[in-house]
């Protein structure tokens, strides 16, 4: 009997992007190691899932819609950190490799530390710390929230 798949889990996150080698060299910047690099598309595995970067127009051909003016900063992704230095360390971090800032770090009304930066598309990222998501060595959520 094959083993039912859980329902709750994201594999891949596909960002659009105007141009794979400028947003490639962004990311490499801040440390990341693609994992695939192919004509049109960049893989970056991370804890379980991957994330890609793909021309804009591949990315809405793909979805079946050619043509499509595709947006972004309609979501946030987000990396949280154990402290608030280590957030404004990888929130320099990202300035310095070419981010947009949107909002500095700073105290937050839901008890934590954080801010917001945009990559040269457009996608929104947020570095955080969380007092109340407690992490394991690798930086990942540990317990509960993991």
């Amino acid at each position: 009997m094959a083993q039912q798949l859980t329902a709750q889990r994201v594999t891949l996150i596909s960002l659009g992007v105007e141009d794979l080698e400028r947003s490639g060299a962004f990311y490499e910047a801040l440390g990341w190691q693609a994992a695939e690099k192919l004509p049109e598309v960049r893989f970056y595995r991370l804890n379980g899932l991957m994330l890609g970067l793909i021309g804009i127009d591949a990315l809405a051909t793909d979805q079946g819609r050619p043509g499509a003016r595709l947006g972004t900063g309609a979501m946030t992704l987000a990396q949280n950190y154990r402290s608030p230095g280590e957030v404004d360390t990888a929130f320099a971090a990202a300035v310095a490799a070419g981010a947009t800032v949107l909002k500095r770090p700073e105290q937050v009304h839901w008890g934590g530390y954080s801010g917001y930066f945009a990559d040269p598309d457009g996608h929104v990222w947020e570095i955080a710390h969380n007092p109340f998501w407690p992490m394991d060595a690798d930086g990942y959520l540990a317990g509960e929230h993991g």
